[in-house]
């Protein structure tokens, strides 16, 4: 995976509420679109890199549960990060 921790770490100070805030469900959504991305880009260059397709869909289900959840207890944060991130429902 591409992220480095410079990478992580301006992500955490974009979307976390304070430095060392890694794992509130707002900056997770953001590093695995961040990965997703990544991912994506990665296969529009090697098409039958199937192994990294089938991480791509792991990564996707595990973003779609954290929407999820984030749906069910704060629809204003859900709102948010989704418009923040430009990520389509």
């Amino acid at each position: 995976m591409h992220l480095t921790k410079e990478v992580r770490q301006q992500v955490v100070d974009k979307y976390g509420k304070s430095k060392n805030d890694s794992g509130s469900t707002e900056v997770q959504i953001a590093l695995f679109t961040h990965q997703i991305s990544y991912i994506t880009q990665h296969l529009g260059d090697h098409p039958k890199d199937h192994s990294s397709r089938a991480g791509l869909i792991k990564l996707v289900g595990k973003r779609r549960r954290l929407l999820d959840y984030l749906h069910r207890s704060s629809v204003e944060r859900y709102r948010k990060i989704l418009t923040e991130l430009d990520i389509r429902k």
